[in-house]
């Protein structure tokens, strides 16, 4: 079934939908990868899908987290997925798989989201364009002439080709905030230690790398940093400057 305003609604407008029974997670799932099926030849973002697996999860029953049954794409980098591959734009690593699931992507399945898959980089996240030797250029569903911007490209190019709501994305020298400028949407950096990058990883670029989302919505975005943040009081954490006595 084809959900109508589906490419107006943002994150909670389809959880809404979902809680009150007017849609079910599996048919939004079906919605998204439909729309991602027909986009991708052209804007080359999505580099990982893995419908099958999401389907399983969806029709088996997701978490009742605040975004049930909302679909949800990780950035090819470091978010790593018990089970499915990642290369972090890469030759090196391509088809590395998981052995388990990094503390984000933990949180995210305990939210509710609908994983279906992963969107493009360029290697290790370190270009302000998303390109690469393996997985080619990620275009801008605006004019394809174009970039989509950098790192998180491939997630701002779904998101605003209209595929889903709001996408994984991380940001060390502008990697939300670039692509998120280029296809129109809100992106925002979060502050240092307030996301977790864990088990395998303290800090990304000595913290100057820090993980959220591109979305359509400012106010949805911030209530996608609600239930993955962190209190940074609870870390420990070294960065944190004390005055010399």
């Amino acid at each position: 079934m084809a959900i109508q305003g589906y490419a107006d609604l943002d994150a909670t407008d389809l959880a809404d939908l979902v809680a009150r029974g007017e849609v079910s997670a599996p048919e939004v799932l079906e919605e998204a990868i439909e729309r991602a099926e027909r986009v991708n030849p052209r804007l080359n973002a999505l580099v990982y899908p893995w419908y099958d697996h999401a389907r399983v999860r969806a029709r088996e029953g997701l978490p009742r987290g605040p975004l049930h049954g909302v679909p949800f794409l990780l950035k090819d980098l470091y978010q790593d997925y018990e089970g499915q591959k990642q290369s972090n734009g890469s030759r090196a690593l391509a088809g590395t798989v998981a052995g388990q699931d990094g503390e984000m992507v933990s949180r995210y399945k305990a939210a509710g989201l609908s994983i279906f898959g992963r969107t493009a980089s360029p290697e290790f996240g370190l270009s302000t364009t998303t390109e690469s030797a393996l997985h080619g250029m990620t275009r801008n569903p605006w004019n394809p002439e174009l970039t989509s911007g950098g790192s998180s490209g491939g997630a701002s190019c779904m998101v605003a080709a209209g595929v889903l709501p709001i996408a994984n994305a991380s940001d060390g020298g502008g990697s939300i905030r670039v692509p998120a400028s280029c296809t129109g949407l809100f992106g925002l950096k979060p502050t240092r230690g307030r996301t977790p990058m864990g088990p395998f990883v303290g800090e990304g670029w000595s913290g100057l790398a820090t993980v959220h989302a591109v979305s359509r919505s400012v106010a949805k975005k911030n209530y996608e940093f609600a239930f993955t943040t962190t209190d940074m009081r609870l870390n420990g954490l070294p960065f944190l400057f004390r005055r010399y006595m």
